[in-house]
């Protein structure tokens, strides 16, 4: 017997995407079906960054086929990021699809860490990601990046161009001062320079900008809020009470501003000795989940207090291009892969499809 379109479908709703939990008709992701005798062909379109997975979706489909009576199958594994809707009243920015804020309530929790090996995992993953460094006045990224020395250049004298690590756009103001200057600088001038920063800089292209925010909730987060066109927020935190506290308020912030908060991460959850094996949690235990049950919310990953992390990015060569193969960047990229899936669930910005309307006398 023939093998049918109709039983071509009900075999892909047998089929589980691993990374998003929904059947490949459900999640209409099945497209271009076609049956010709006992071939079949069909696309699959992961609306996320999906690089290391279309192998074994591939594989996944096509056994599911031919064990529902193809003979050949052809299927087309491929991902199509596109933007996404942002607070009402904001204009999406040239050349950027969707804007990933990483925030945390307090400093010393690893947000900057986190955000530039998330950028990376987003990147390995296939997607193009740029990573704007927000914290005017301790701006890291540059270090962590291993071009401290570096300055952008303009091709037109009105905007910059980001300079490139590890194959990441990248934008800070360290870029632009000496590393010993002090910005002492009041809040008015610090959002206008991040506004400046993310409008002036030529991004090309980008599926996902990640904006390392400043720890805290002041003057840059709420400018954030009100003039970017943030897709959706990370809360970074530690286990220990004292930061969970000020991640609340942090998560809270974003609420009240109506930005959708995609997940929290648990840093430094647990420490493993590198000289007996023994595991101890430092900071406290089951912090961040508890959070994430209160406010009903993800729970998007915990990554250990590592010292190679540190000293990664610390030499400027963060952990997931540094070590892509260890435990700890195997967790970044399935933060980041959640993090595209999240992304991709939400709706979709259709502004680009109706035209402007100019009125005029006439």
């Amino acid at each position: 017997m023939a093998i049918t379109e109709q039983s071509v479908q009900d075999a892909l709703k047998r089929v589980i995407d691993p990374n998003t939990g929904k059947d490949f008709v459900t999640s209409r992701s099945a497209k271009n079906i076609k049956v010709e005798g006992d071939n079949v062909s069909l696309d699959i379109e992961l609306g996320y960054p999906a690089k290391t997975q279309i192998e074994p979706i591939r594989t996944m489909v096509c056994d599911a086929l031919k064990a529902a009576g193809a003979a050949n199958v052809s299927a087309n594994v491929y991902q199509k990021i596109v933007s996404h809707a942002v607070q009402k009243g904001v204009k999406l920015i040239a050349g950027v699809k969707n804007i990933i804020a990483v925030a945390s309530g307090k400093g010393g929790v690893g947000k900057s860490t986190t955000a530039v090996n998330l950028a990376l995992a987003l990147s390995a993953e296939g997607a193009r990601v740029g990573i704007l460094d927000a914290d005017i006045y301790g701006p890291s990224q540059p270090q962590m990046l291993g071009i401290p020395d570096e300055q952008p250049q303009s091709a037109d004298g009105k905007k910059l161009l980001p300079l490139i690590a590890h194959g990441l756009q990248a934008m800070s103001i360290g870029f632009l001062i000496d590393p010993e200057t002090p910005m002492v600088w009041r809040g008015p001038m610090v959002t206008q320079a991040l506004v400046q920063l993310l409008n002036d800089t030529q991004w090309q292209d980008l599926d996902y900008l990640v904006v390392d925010l400043p720890p805290g909730t002041g003057d840059v987060q709420l400018t954030l809020a009100q003039q970017v066109p943030v897709t959706g927020a990370v809360i970074v935190t530690t286990p220990q009470d004292i930061a969970l506290l000020d991640a609340r308020k942090g998560l809270k912030m974003f609420e009240k501003v109506g930005i959708p908060i995609l997940g929290i991460i648990e840093n430094m959850s647990i420490h493993i000795c590198s000289r007996c094996g023994h595991e101890e949690h430092i900071f406290g235990e089951g912090g961040g989940k508890k959070m994430c049950e209160d406010y009903e919310v993800e729970f998007l990953g915990a990554l250990p207090l590592d010292r190679t992390i540190r000293e990664q990015v610390d030499g400027g060569n963060p952990t997931v291009v540094a070590a892509p193969d260890s435990r700890a960047a195997q967790i970044y990229r399935e933060i980041a892969r959640r993090i595209g899936v999240k992304i991709a669930e939400m709706a979709k910005d259709h502004s680009a499809k109706f035209p402007t309307i100019v009125v005029q006398n006439t």
